[in-house]
Order: structure tokens, then C-alpha cells, then sequence
């Protein structure tokens, strides 16, 4: 039986409200219903409301009264994330968090305890792993094609928490960390362009490095540098993953990357490469309607990742972009957890265990690259 959309309110008016998280959730008017919007200013909540033609309200506990939202998604300042996602659970709301979960394991703790208490769902905003590529990769990786993941890279893939949650992916989400040994250094640049900042001159790097070590053996390295989205001094974009019977790695330039996933010849004397192709619902375009992998071996030879938000029927939905894909399957996965009561794809212990590892990166970094043993002092000062 169809249900009725869930209703969702926004709260913050940060500019992924409305460049993003509008336009994802009215672009899913079955599974939802934005009703309203929340902001600390007057000025910012009145602005971001009429923008987008929904009652604004500046008191969370009037806007619950008066529209009944079950999602909150919350989208504020970087620095805010953990004080208003408490307050978005604590009155009342099924929340989509931005990243990181909060800045502070104790604030992550917090909320995790608070929805708890509530029986209130949360999922978290990390779509790396979530876009189209990373997809498939995955489902080839959980099909037990590859066997074991050994060892699993991120380099320049995504800062922090991020490139640590891709990271993270190929070996598994449920393989538990054991200590991180970090790196973490400034230097100084030549000057030249940010495209970010708009201007040109010289600047600061912070290269961050870290060797992760998992139970059972497995290894996870994670390479970053401050400047990495926006230098032309910094161009590279890879991840890569070392398994039992094979290997993939991904190479780039920016945005603009390879997939190389290989398994092994049947005579055992070459790699044998998988073929990833993109599936689209017309001949010169349009929607992506699948990830399509053609490994080579009779065991499995093509497996499908369905874009779950593929038009039906074709021509009538959204051409989104990957990121714009990932961003709505974290949406997606919060949906399905409040409708049908089982937990998010990814959730609240998955973000705070991404925030962990980069703390305890930073915090090796401090002690001279000492170990450091998880899981952490939850109310250790790191930034």
C-alpha cells in the first residue's frame, strides 16, 4: 500500500539548505514532505522561508507544534553541528546530521544517547561511499568475488572523516579498529589559485597521514592535504584496495577518475579487468539508470547496482549527479529506518567511529607518532 510522505523539517539555513537539501527532498515527493524551517537568526530563518515558500520559525518547540515534522535535517554552520543536532533530537526529531556527527566524541555521545532514550533514528550525511562508483565497488567486494580485503587506502580521496569512511568501506564497516599511528605536518606553497577562497598568493598546507591497523590483521592507510580540493598543486584523487584474489584502484585528476579493478586470468598469469559501465536511460543520456560490472569470471560474470532513484517512468526525474546520488541515498537510508523501525545503512556509531579514527590520527601526531589504542578518552580535547 502507498504510504504517506514522511514530513521533514529543515533545521539551520547553512547553504546546503537550500542549494542541496531543498531541491534533494522536493525532488522525492513520495517518500517526503518539507514543511518548515528552522534558524537561529530571524533574519537568516525569514530569508531561507520565503526563499523557498514554507513558514520559518526561530523556536524548534513552536515549529514541532505547528507543522509536525518526524525528520529534522540538519544543516548548519561546521562549528554547530553537535549543539543543534542534540537539540533537533532532544525535541523530537528523526535527524539527518551533517558531517562530522559533532566535532567532540562526547558530543557524538550525547546524541546517540538522546535519540536513544527517544526511539529516534539517526543517519549522518557521508555520501562518499555512497556515490555510484563506490557502490559497485562495494557490491563486487561483498559478492566475496575479490575474497578478503587486506589492505585498504585512501589518498586524497576525502579529507578527514570522509577519506576515512572510504577507507573504511573496502575492508567493512563492521571490522573493528584497533589504533591508529598518525603523521601530521604544515609546509608552505608556492603561490598560486584557490578556487575555493577566490584568490590568488601564497599558501599553507597540513598534510595529514595515518596507518590504521584492524582485528584480524588488516591495514588501512589514509593520506590528506588541506588543499586537496581546490590546488593545482594538489591534483591527485585515488583510493585503492588490496584483496585475496585481486585488487582496485582508483586514479584521478580532481573530479575526473579511473576505476581499475582487476581479478586474476584464468591460466593465473595476468590480471584480468573488470569492465564498469555506466547504464543511462536513453542511448545519448539522460538519468543513470545502473552500474553494470562485467568481471570476466564465469562465477559471477556481471553484477548490477540499481540507482535507486532512477526515473519511472523514463524521462520523468532528476538527472542528478554522483554526489547528488550519495547525498540522497543518506536520505533514503533515514527514510526506510523511521518507516519500516530498523536502523540506518550507515548511522550515528559508523560517523562517530570515522570522527574517532581522526582524532586519534591528530592526537598520535601530538605524542611524535606514538600509537594510540582505541577506543579513545571520549572527552579527550582534540581538535
Amino acid at each position: 500500500m502507498p504510504q504517506d510522505p514522511i514530513r521533514v523539517a529543515i533545521v539551520g539555513t547553512s547553504k546546503r539548505s537550500s542549494y542541496l537539501y531543498a531541491p534533494l527532498l522536493r525532488a522525492l515527493p513520495r517518500e517526503v514532505k518539507l514543511v518548515s524551517i528552522w534558524g537561529r537568526s530571524e533574519a537568516s530563518a525569514r530569508a531561507l522561508g520565503e526563499q523557498l515558500n514554507l513558514p520559518w520559525y526561530t523556536d524548534l518547540d513552536r515549529l514541532m507544534r505547528e507543522t509536525a515534522p518526524q525528520i529534522g535535517v540538519v544543516s548548519v554552520a561546521y562549528a554547530a553541528n553537535g549543539e543543534v543536532g542534540l537539540m533537533a533530537v532532544e525535541a523530537g526529531l528523526n535527524v539527518l546530521l551533517e558531517t562530522p556527527i559533532a566535532h567532540r566524541l562526547r558530543e557524538a555521545d550525547a546524541i546517540i544517547t538522546a535519540a536513544a532514550r527517544r526511539g529516534l533514528k539517526i543517519e549522518v550525511a557521508e555520501q562518499f561511499h555512497r556515490r555510484p562508483l563506490e557502490q559497485i565497488k562495494l557490491k563486487l567486494i561483498e559478492s566475496g568475488i575479490f575474497g578478503r580485503v587486506y589492505a585498504s587506502f585512501n589518498d586524497f580521496a576525502g579529507h578527514g572523516y570522509h577519506g576515512v569512511s572510504v577507507m573504511r568501506s573496502y575492508i567493512g564497516f563492521g571490522v573493528r579498529p584497533l589504533q591508529v599511528t598518525g603523521s601530521v605536518h604544515d609546509y608552505e606553497l608556492a603561490s598560486h589559485w584557490s578556487r575555493l577562497a577566490g584568490i590568488h598568493g601564497p599558501r599553507r598546507e597540513t598534510q595529514e597521514h595515518a596507518l590504521i591497523e584492524f582485528e584480524g590483521g588488516q591495514t588501512g592507510v589514509f593520506h590528506w592535504t588541506s588543499v586537496g580540493y581546490d590546488s593545482p598543486l594538489r591534483w591527485w584523487r585515488s583510493s585503492r584496495f588490496l584483496a585475496e584474489k585481486g585488487m582496485g584502484i582508483t586514479t584521478g585528476v580532481g573530479l575526473d577518475v579511473e576505476e581499475h579493478l582487476s581479478l586474476l586470468s584464468p591460466d593465473g598469469e595476468a590480471p584480468l579487468f573488470i569492465t564498469l559501465e555506466r547504464r543511462w536511460e536513453r542511448v545519448d543520456g539522460g538519468a543513470l539508470v545502473a552500474m553494470v560490472a562485467h568481471t570476466g569470471d564465469s562465477s559471477l560474470p556481471t553484477l548490477t547496482w540499481e540507482n535507486p532513484f532512477r526515473p519511472v517512468p523514463q524521462g520523468h526525474g532528476q538527472q542528478w549527479h554522483d554526489d547528488e546520488i550519495g547525498v540522497a541515498g543518506c536520505l533514503l537510508s533515514l527514510i526506510n529506518a523511521v518507516r519500516n523501525g530498523g536502523e540506518p545503512t550507515y548511522g550515528p556509531f559508523q560517523a562517530r567511529l570515522d570522527q574517532e579514527i581522526t582524532l586519534a590520527m591528530r592526537l598520535s601526531a601530538r605524542q611524535g607518532g606514538r600509537p594510540v589504542p582505541l577506543p579513545l578518552d571520549p572527552d579527550l580535547p582534540i581538535d
